[in-house]
């Protein structure tokens, strides 16, 4: 059964972690909500909440916690408290050796490490800036970035990382001009043929419940839907 915690944090990692009571508190350093929200790692009650915000807030973030499958209670205590839900997730996953099936076209993905001047401006132009490329730095597992092309011109990138034999994909960003043309498909099989050369068995990657395109897609390449999350944080009026 994959630890989907483990890889999640193995290859998508926050700039520190600490345990707290029961919980563990992240340092995110600007890069986003996965990087940044708490989890538990025991049953808590309303004091535990309390503990937990002032640990965020001493670290100039705002309170979040990410809500994993089958954390119902602490749902409810943080729903109670008035924490909404943010951006449900979706984990999806298949063996690796599904995506290897057909060729990526020749010429059109490229293991790049560290990643080149024109991916950090196709990530930039998708909102993937310096904190989030920190993340990709500080993995210590086995790591690459793939770099599309499409008419002999940069087209589109993705960091793939893997823990204990499982892949998994982030950042996948296509230049607006570029897509509808199949580049997020060719690019995710790339970074499969990828994984399975370093012996990766499975290979998962996480999208947002609302991205109906992105689902649609993956679904189609037969990454099935294996688990889900969401965060919980404040009102911004009330954070």
């Amino acid at each position: 059964m994959t630890d989907w915690a483990a890889v999640i944090d193995a290859t998508w990692p926050a700039a520190a972690r600490r345990s707290h009571g029961p919980w563990t508190i992240r340092t995110g350093a600007g890069g986003g909500n996965r990087v940044s929200a708490a989890t538990a790692v025991a049953a808590v009650g309303l004091d535990d909440l309390d503990s937990a915000v002032s640990a965020m807030r001493d670290l100039g973030q705002e309170p979040l916690f990410m809500v994993r499958d089958g954390e119902d209670a602490l749902d409810r205590m943080l729903a109670d408290a008035g924490y909404i839900i943010r951006d449900p997730t979706v984990i999806r996953a298949c063996p690796t050796a599904s995506l290897t099936t057909e060729p990526v076209p020749p010429v059109t993905a490229f293991t790049v490490w560290p990643p080149l001047a024109a991916q950090r401006d196709i990530w930039a132009d998708g909102g993937i800036g310096p904190a989030r490329l920190a993340i990709m730095d500080r993995v210590q597992g086995t790591k690459t970035t793939l770099f599309g092309r499409i008419d002999d011109r940069p087209a589109g990138t993705l960091f793939v990382a893997i823990h204990d034999g499982t892949a998994m994909l982030h950042g996948l960003e296509v230049a607006t001009h570029h897509r509808r043309k199949g580049l997020a498909r060719h690019l995710t099989r790339a970074a499969a043929f990828w994984a399975q050369r370093q012996g990766a068995a499975e290979f998962s990657l996480l999208v947002t419940a609302a991205n109906a395109g992105a689902n649609a897609l993956y679904a189609d390449l037969g990454l099935a839907e294996v688990g889900r999350y969401h965060y919980r944080a404040l009102p911004k009026e009330k954070s």
